[in-house]
């Protein structure tokens, strides 16, 4: 595959985080500029993010730096939020993506991909769900 083919996806699909391979659904979401992460008892200390994913999903506790803080705009209110990097296997596509962590308990998805990571990787078909399950290698290409 060429590094400037978009490859299709659905409008949900699985995501495996990396390198734990912890697999979650997310919805694709190409009106949010920023992607999402449910991130539960959520402590930051000395710019290390510090979480835990739903127990539905494992429960796996994460420690990530911190690399940025976004103001997000809902229907609801503007709130701040802590950014992390992390690896993540869309379809068959090894990348990392800037997200934002939030307590996503009341939400359907754990995981928002919105433009930032769809823009250069991805097209959604929004008549499809899960049509690119995660087929990544062990390790991203150089």
């Amino acid at each position: 595959m060429e590094a400037q083919e978009k490859q299709t996806i659905g409008h949900v699909e699985d995501v495996i985080l990396m390198p734990s391979k912890i697999k979650i659904p997310a919805r694709i979401d190409t009106g949010a500029a920023y992607s999402s992460l449910d991130a539960r008892e959520l402590k930051i200390t000395d710019n290390m993010a510090e979480f835990k994913l739903p127990r539905k999903y494992g429960g796996q506790k994460l420690r990530l730096p911190v690399i940025g803080w976004q103001t997000i705009r809902s229907s609801e209110a503007k709130e701040r939020r802590a950014v992390v990097e992390i690896d993540l296997c869309i379809g068959s596509r090894y990348l990392r993506g800037k997200v934002n962590l939030n307590n996503r308990s009341l939400v359907r998805y754990p995981m928002i991909i919105g433009r930032n990571i769809l823009r250069e990787n991805f097209v959604v078909d929004c008549m499809q769900e899960r049509c690119a399950p995660p087929t990544c290698p062990e390790e991203p290409s150089p």
